[in-house]
Order: C-alpha cells, then structure tokens, then sequence
C-alpha cells in the first residue's frame, strides 16, 4: 500500500511516496482503511526532529507519520469487541495515519455517528480535543472568565475560541491579518489582536483594565511566551501547547513569580487522552456540539496523499485558516 514515510529528520522535502506492507492486526487491534488524514503541527514536529527525544510521541527512522484519521474498519484482532469490520471511526495519537491502512489500538478509535461526516469527525479529533482539554481540564474557562488565544484564526484557534464562547468567557485573540481577524471574530471572538501592529501585552492589560487573562493558551512558543506569561492575571495560569514559531528552551521560575506569582505548563495532549473513556467522552461532547449547531469546524483544504509535503509547507507558511486534510 501507499504511505508517506520519512527516513530522517528535515523539511517536507523528507516526506516520500512510499510503498509499504499492508498491516496486520496484533493484539487489541483493528486496522483501519483510512479516508482522510489529519495534517497537525505535531506531524511536523516528528519530521523535522522536534520530538526526537520524546518518550511521549515516539520517532523511530524511517516511520510512516500521521496522528489522525478517519475511515472505516477492515479487519480486527480475535480479542476485540469493542469495534468491528465496516465500522465509521475516528482516532488521533497513533502514528502513522498518513497512509491507506493503519493498524490502531482499539481503545483509542472513536465511533463516527452517522449523521457526522468523516471529514468533520477527523478534524475534531486531534484539534479538536486539544481545543477541549485546554478549555475543559487544563484551564476549566467558565462564565465571566478570560482568556488569549494566540493564532486565533488557526485549526485549534478557531475551535478553542467556540469552546470558550460556549462556556460564557471573554475570548482575547492574537491574529497576523486583519483577514485573519474577520475570521476569528465570525467564530466569535470578543477582540482581536493585530500583533504585527500592536504589542498584545499592553492590548490585553488595556482590554481587562489592568488585570490580565486568567489563561493564556499558546501555540507560538519561542516569540511570544514571555509577553504570554506577563498577560495572566494574578496568580492564573500559562498553558504552553506549541511551538509554530520555534521551541521554548527554558522559562525561569523568577518570571513566574514577578508577573504576579502566575502557573505555567507544557501538557501533551496524550496525557489528557489516556483512557478509551476519555477519548470518547471529549469526542463524544464535540460531535454534539456539531450536531447541534454550537462547533463549526472549518475544513480549508484537502491534499491528495501524495501532495503530504506541500500540505506541510502551507502550515509553515502560516497560511491556515481552518483544518487541512490529506485525502487518501
């Protein structure tokens, strides 16, 4: 079968069009015939060696790579109950979507209802319930509470800003563009932050009256952490997710104190997905919230497998306004 298989660390030139065994189910197993395949930040991460020294995300050369994807059944270990062969599922953090097959610990798929699309349900798994751990366990938002968004306009952006809203908080987002802008507020954000025009601590202290966010979730990283951590209210919380402008080598504890004794933390989602239980209930709330009318997930691009590469030029660019999809 086809995958996209990577031999060693580097750009999205080290994505290659390979052709791969078909697997076979182990132990509490199911193969799935995968639809459509989730491109995340992660994915680049794994490539371009970021996680090379990760116990939680795995990345052994060559490795066929991919986080999530949605499909269907095809066959089943003999001591699996829980999913069957012609089954609509879903899953993320299981390497190696990037293909036409993937063999899936069964307790990690999630069953897809029939009236959700594939594509919708492969686009709430990974950023979507990174969008829901950050603003159901991380930081619980709840009404009259407030937080920042960095890259509002992004997959998780875009998500994170619905499920804050859904919850009565004040939404503060930084966006590049005021295009950028337009679409973050369509999913309703209370403020947009211009950052290349506008310095986003001074706007949020100016925005809370002095008092700062009482979360800030942050998918940039290296450029913003700092300024991200001075934005929290007294004693609130600095929630660290990503890394799209380069990687956080180190925070000292005496800035943590001096920004008004504020919490910091660097969570993988894996950690907030650790049982069949809780992949199912977060899924289980996003699909609702579709169903209902109350989460739009915005799917801005599909790529044809073969075209991975390209798919991960576009995020580094950062052109994203919404999910991207290999469609396989």
């Amino acid at each position: 079968m086809q995958a996209i298989s990577i031999g060693e660390f580097g750009g999205p030139e080290v994505c290659k069009l390979a052709e791969v065994p078909v697997p076979q189910p182990k132990a509490g197993e199911a193969v799935v015939r995968v639809a459509f395949a989730g491109v995340n930040f992660i994915d680049i991460y794994m490539r371009n060696g970021t996680y090379a020294r990760s116990h939680t995300y795995q990345t052994p050369l060559p490795m066929v790579i991919g986080m999530e994807a949605g499909g269907t059944v095809e066959s089943v270990a003999d001591d699996v109950t829980n999913v069957k062969a012609g089954d609509r599922v879903a899953f993320c953090l299981s390497r190696g979507a990037y293909a036409e097959s993937i063999a899936v610990p069964a307790w990690k798929l999630v069953p897809v209802p029939a009236n959700v699309p594939l594509e919708i349900a492969t686009s709430l798994m990974l950023q979507g319930c990174t969008a829901h751990y950050l603003s159901r366990s991380a930081f619980p938002l709840s009404k009259g509470q407030s937080c920042l968004v960095h890259a509002g306009a992004g997959g998780v952006g875009q998500l994170l800003i619905q499920l804050a809203k859904s919850v009565g908080a004040m939404v503060l987002t930084t966006v590049s563009t005021s295009e950028k802008a337009e679409i973050a507020k369509k999913r309703g954000a209370d403020h947009c932050i211009l950052y290349r025009d506008q310095d986003f601590e001074a706007e949020v202290r100016r925005l809370t009256s002095g008092k700062g966010v009482n979360v800030v979730y942050d998918s940039v990283g290296r450029d913003t952490v700092m300024k991200s951590i001075r934005s929290v209210s007294r004693r609130g919380l600095c929630v660290l997710f990503g890394a799209s402008s380069g990687t956080v080598e180190a925070i000292e504890p005496l800035a943590l104190a001096e920004a008004g004794s504020v919490f910091f933390t660097r969570p993988h989602l894996a950690d907030y997905m650790a049982s069949a239980d809780e992949i199912r209930g977060r899924a289980g709330e996003l699909f609702r919230l579709y169903l209902d009318g109350k989460l739009n997930p915005v799917i801005e691009r599909q790529f044809p497998l073969k075209d991975a590469a390209e798919a991960h030029r576009y995020m580094e660019a950062g052109k994203t306004r919404g999910k991207l999809l290999l469609q396989v």
